[in-house]
């Protein structure tokens, strides 16, 4: 199964990003706290260090994700120069706040109206960068919504008279090699829905959560080990749900619809689908 999802818009927004990297001081860059390799866009990784331009890392979504890999990630990514990594849920304003800090920890000669702290904020789409901005700007100031790629055009926004922040549109890259990255985009609602099948998701998505938390399959959805394979677990979901079509036949595409929205709101429970050394693996086994 392959995954590819780059709207037309999207080539323009690349293009205007290298452009404001030459004007920006720090590169703000909001991954998705439960899929932090997979939510890495490459393009935005060689923009940045072309310019070698200092890097706050946010994994947004902490609230989602299981803590205790999340704090792997953050000391993985602590570890790259030039890179400062912290995690947080936009939906606390006081974590939020915190950013504007660490910028300036990473960016200490500019501090004034004189010479601003300029910050350009990426990442891929639908994965939390405008919530933050609003709470930034404790105004709503860029466009929140449940759907990828709301934000298409670059908007300057001054937070106060010494900091500035770009905001950018979310960008994905023209091709997604690994296959898992695709599904965990897709599950985690970084890609459009018309660039996948949701059964064919779900499955991916249950193969990677039945082995990492079998618990939550347990406790949400009635099933013990050893779980159905393929269908057949969407199916018992839809038994149980009482999802049903015309004529008799479970209705799979909507168990499959459900398992998806269930891990995208945290009805699993906090769930990490990578870490920093089961994606070193994977790469490792692709090379």
């Amino acid at each position: 199964m392959s995954i590819q999802w780059y709207p037309g818009h999207m080539t323009k927004a690349v293009k205007k990003a290298e452009e404001a990297m030459e004007f920006n001081d720090v590169v703000i860059e909001v991954l998705d706290a439960r899929i932090p390799g997979s939510s890495i866009n490459p393009l935005i990784e060689s923009l940045r260090t072309s310019r070698q331009r200092p890097h706050l890392k946010i994994l947004n979504k902490s609230d989602l994700a299981d803590p205790v890999i999340t704090e792997k990630w953050l000391k993985y990514f602590n570890q790259v120069p030039k890179t400062k990594a912290i995690s947080l849920s936009a939906k606390n304003s006081k974590e939020v706040k915190k950013v504007l800090r660490y910028c300036q920890e990473i960016a200490p000669h500019r501090n004034s109206p004189i010479k601003p702290l300029r910050m350009l904020i990426m990442g891929v789409p639908n994965v939390g960068k405008s919530t933050i901005i609003n709470v930034l700007k404790n105004k709503k100031i860029a466009k929140v919504g449940n759907v990828p790629a709301v934000t298409k055009n670059q908007q300057r926004i001054d937070i106060n008279e010494k900091m500035i922040l770009t905001d950018t549109p979310g960008m994905m890259w023209p091709k997604i090699d690994n296959e898992l990255d695709g599904i965990f985009l897709a599950a985690s609602h970084t890609i459009g829905v018309n660039a996948y099948d949701e059964i064919e998701i779900a499955l991916g998505l249950f193969d990677v959560i039945k082995e990492l938390y079998p618990k939550s399959i347990t406790s949400n959805y009635k099933i013990d080990p050893p779980f159905p394979q393929d269908e057949e677990f969407l199916a018992s979901i839809a038994k149980h749900r009482g999802f049903i079509i015309k004529g008799g036949e479970l209705n799979i595409q909507k168990a499959a619809i459900v398992f998806i929205n269930d891990y995208r709101q945290g009805i699993l429970g906090r769930v990490s689908l990578e870490t920093p050394e089961s994606r070193n693996i994977r790469f490792q086994s692709k090379s």
